[in-house]
């Protein structure tokens, strides 16, 4: 671990970003050109304290789930990602088969939507980073490990994850779940962490089991979807997507028409956060 030049990376990354770049106001009374510690801290998810020791050259030795945190809050390029990790003793991950970092310029725009549900994906179906609102609408998805990181899984093992939608559209959401599964398992970037989930289905869920034999792809989503929220009930959304090819993730925004009484839902949606009204 190379404290020095660690410290040196995250302080001269720190001072570069404005906090226009992070969707954080600048304010009148700002100094600094660049961001203060305590707001990095907070985009990495991590005390201030914490933080500010590693560019203090005292903090102990991040650990990669730490120091993943620390590139998506300094938005950082896969270069940069690649050389903070080299910096702090750890191998820096692979770029194929891990396709976990989200990149600067998704990062910008999942900025400037922080009133609005949207999630970063993953080309084989797990939540990277989500929107408050999104929790609120979705739960925190990425709180999920091992398997059940996988969307996918969840829908076929967890009826939290059915809960969220009519039963009537259950077949439908099924047979798309499946079949981006089966695309995320033909893929060589894809494939390995595609085939455990699919032999865990295979071998818990005969549901799925129907699904897969019946070898669908690029089955066509419908844009509009039916949320059934605990609190707020019956939502009708739209659903857009805008993908990252570079790294196979895509970004998820959902709308509502205006005026309607979704959109009305939504918009309180975005006050109460990750709060339950009850």
């Amino acid at each position: 671990m190379d404290r020095a030049q660690l410290a040196d990376l995250l302080r001269t990354r720190r001072e570069a970003l404005q906090p226009e770049d992070v969707g954080l106001p600048r304010g009148p009374r700002r100094r600094t050109s660049g961001l203060r510690r305590e707001e990095v801290a907070a985009l990495c998810g991590m005390s201030a304290d914490y933080y500010g020791r590693l560019e203090q050259q005292r903090g102990p030795q991040p650990s990669e789930q730490m120091l993943g945190a620390i590139a998506r809050g300094l938005r950082l390029t896969l270069d940069e990602r690649d050389h903070l990790f080299r910096l702090a003793g750890h191998h820096a991950p692979g770029r194929v088969p891990r396709n976990d970092h989200v990149s600067p310029g998704l990062m910008r725009v999942l900025d400037r939507l922080q009133d609005t549900p949207a999630v970063v994906m993953n080309g084989v179906g797990e939540t990277l980073l989500q929107t408050s609102p999104a929790v609120a609408l979705l739960g925190d998805q990425t709180q999920h490990t091992g398997l059940a990181r996988n969307v996918t899984y969840r829908w076929f093992t967890d009826p939290r994850a059915r809960a969220m939608h009519p039963e009537d559209e259950h077949e439908r959401h099924a047979r798309a779940f499946t079949a981006d599964l089966r695309e995320a398992y033909a893929r060589p970037e894809t494939r390995d962490r595609a085939t455990e989930v699919v032999e865990a289905l295979l071998a818990t869920s005969p549901e799925f089991a129907g699904f897969w034999a019946a070898h669908e792809v690029g089955r066509r989503r419908s844009s509009e979807k039916t949320f059934v929220h605990p609190e707020l009930g019956r939502m009708q959304l739209f659903c857009q997507l805008l993908f990252d090819l570079d790294l196979a993730q895509a970004l998820l925004v959902f709308t509502a028409t205006p005026g309607s009484e979704s959109h009305e839902k939504l918009q309180l949606l975005s006050v109460i956060g990750a709060q339950r009204l009850g």
